[in-house]
């Protein structure tokens, strides 16, 4: 069940019936108490959904509920009177851009239910949105209205997130029921004031009910909104249920110029339709998080686990690397490995190719059945990025063109008619600026892979882009095959320690958008790196365990890999397998290392 469905429908009935609540205040029952009091008794029709559901409720969560309906009642007298007092395109707006902040406060410090960082920005946009519509009525809202509307929308932040506590410990009628008597408890508490029981059942003039019916009909109007509302905040997050109120002040925006005659002019005009504009971007962002995520990718589906091996990385870390290598490929078990073909140690000397390690590398490879993407060019992985041999003295595009090629030839000769060989991987990210590389543009990148296809057209070519904020459209265009790389908490000099508070999904669409633009396969999608190695200040090999336990330990590990599975890639190339076995040989801490073991056995015989 979609929560964003059933709250879209819910915002359209509420915002319509705030409409004609206008009509209704201003021209036939102008007693936001009295109108307050009837809504809460009316609660009680809630009590016929009793025979579809009500069960028992503990003492505590039966108290919560109540409270939540109690703040409910409270929030909607004080939205009444500030409306009562100022224009619905103004009143409104306010209430519910400051609502959903309300309401994520609440949730996060009575819940810890919070955002990711898709959510925030979708949440941002609909906020903003909501504050736009409510500035272009601002010379309209006193500052008695401001601040009414200001006290309902942190009523409204509270009875959300109790409402939300009460889902959670109770099923929908449960909860509803109960937090509907709460209302109405508070309700019949107005009758204990004389001031405020003479305005509920005396009021001043009969002339106030000649319209009662249509009070009655547009309650029930607003009471089946109320009852998808809170449905979606039972199976929604509270925060992003709140904030579609601006898709209702969008709804009410309409309904004042139509029906109340509301005019906007000049830059109100403008202004508000820059905010209906945030409004649609903002609700078709929350449409696709939760249409991607209530369609995860298939746990059934078939997966190829892999590793990324550096030579020269297990060498820094102190270890024998060839010893790492064979226990990858003995131990491990791992059958997909993507191996680097570092400029620096094949071409020591300009001319002069070595091709010692890299055979060995890869025979081992083809003697054990497992298949290589093979990281050919001058950024490959690793730091520095950009691997160039001593002799290169200043990279510039005049010597990729004039140095680069004898060593693609050679490599591409030497390796195209490897039994283990997959894909070419032709650079590795060239369109992120990391590492120390100089830039490279599109031009650079076709030269090189045109010069790899027309040495060996039998073998795809794969390219490579950043995987949080790489574009990835250019480098996918270029490449038969495209390798993201997915890193959850990592290290900047900028901002020091953070994790990426992406959710998986954001990879789902982002692969579904690019696959759409370039019009290639879903099985032309893999991910190349996934971080599953503490990324630190300093070179692992600079740091101490505890400091790279403190930033990535097992748990960490293994919920990354429940993380990546939910991306929906069918391939997955671990980064991080010199670090295990150092963790295993040096450390005497085989866990991260029998962890991957166990991963690479989940291994299918999906082609990567």
């Amino acid at each position: 069940m979609s929560w964003f469905l059933i709250a879209v429908i819910a915002q359209f009935a509420l915002g319509s019936a705030a409409v004609f609540d206008k009509l209704l205040l201003k021209k036939a029952f102008p007693n936001p108490l009295g109108y307050t009091f009837w809504l809460g008794i009316l609660g009680l029709a809630a009590l016929a959904l009793t025979p579809f559901g009500f069960g028992a409720l503990g003492i505590t969560w039966m108290l919560v509920a109540l409270a939540a309906g109690a703040t409910f009642v409270i929030a909607i007298l004080l939205e009444y009177y500030a409306l009562f007092d100022g224009e619905a395109s103004g009143t409104l707006p306010l209430i519910g851009a400051l609502s959903p902040i309300a309401t994520l406060a609440a949730s996060y410090l009575l819940l810890g239910i919070g955002l990711d960082l898709l959510e925030c920005i979708a949440f941002a946009i609909l906020v903003i949105g909501g504050f736009l519509l409510a500035m272009t009525a601002a010379k309209n809202v006193r500052v008695k209205v401001a601040m009414l509307a200001l006290v309902a929308a942190a009523c409204f932040g509270l009875t959300n997130a109790l409402t939300k506590a009460v889902f959670l410990h109770a099923n929908f009628v449960t909860g509803f029921v109960w937090i509907k008597i709460g209302g109405a408890l508070m309700a019949l508490l107005f009758l204990a004031l004389p001031a405020a029981r003479r305005k509920i059942l005396h009021p001043a003039s009969k002339d106030e009910f000649h319209n009662r019916w249509g009070y009655f009909l547009n309650r029930g109007w607003a009471g089946a909104g109320s009852i998808l509302f809170y449905i979606a905040f039972a199976i929604g997050n509270p925060a992003l249920v709140s904030s579609t109120a601006s898709l209702q002040n969008a709804f009410i925006f309409l309904g004042g110029w139509l029906l109340l005659k509301e005019r906007f002019r000049g830059w109100s005009r403008g202004l508000k339709i820059a905010a209906l504009a945030l409004i649609l971007i903002g609700v078709s962002v929350l449409g696709l998080l939760d249409y991607f995520a209530s369609h995860p990718p298939s746990s059934a589906r078939p997966i190829a686990w892999g590793v990324t091996f550096s030579e020269k990385f297990s060498m820094l870390m102190g270890l024998d690397w060839k010893a790492n290598y064979d226990a990858i490929l003995n131990d491990l078990h791992a059958k997909h490995l993507r191996l680097v073909a570092y400029w620096d140690l094949v071409e020591p000397q300009k001319g002069q190719f070595d091709f010692a390690d890299l055979d060995y590398q890869m025979n081992e490879a083809a003697k054990n059945h497992a298949d290589v993407v093979l990281v050919i060019g001058e950024k490959a992985p690793r730091w520095p990025e950009c691997h160039y041999p001593s002799w290169v003295t200043e990279p510039t595009d005049a010597g990729r063109r004039t140095e680069l090629p004898p060593y693609l030839r050679a490599v591409v000769d030497r390796y195209k008619n490897s039994p283990a060989l997959l894909y070419w991987q032709v650079e590795n990210e060239p369109f992120l600026t990391f590492g120390n590389c100089p830039p490279m543009d599109a031009n650079s990148l076709t030269n090189e892979i045109s010069l790899v296809k027309s040495l060996d057209p039998a073998h795809p070519i794969l390219t490579t882009d950043g995987g949080e904020f790489g574009l990835w459209y250019e480098a996918a265009k270029q490449g038969d095959v495209f390798g993201t790389t997915m890193y959850r908490r990592v290290h900047s000099d900028t901002w020091g320690y953070f994790d990426y508070h992406l959710p998986p999904s954001y990879f789902y669409m982002k692969t579904a958008l690019i696959r759409w633009l370039t019009g290639k396969p879903d099985e032309t999608f893999v991910n190349i790196e996934l971080g599953t190695e503490p990324w630190l200040k300093k070179g692992l090999y600079e740091t101490t365990v505890v400091e790279q336990l403190r930033h990535f330990d097992l748990p960490f590990f293994e919920d990354t890999i429940a993380y990546a599975k939910n991306t929906g890639f069918n391939s997955y190339y671990l980064w991080g397998a010199e670090w295990w076995y150092w963790m295993k040989t040096k450390q005497n801490d085989p866990s991260f290392w029998n962890y991957a073991e166990s991963v690479m056995r989940q291994s299918t015989g999906a082609t990567p």
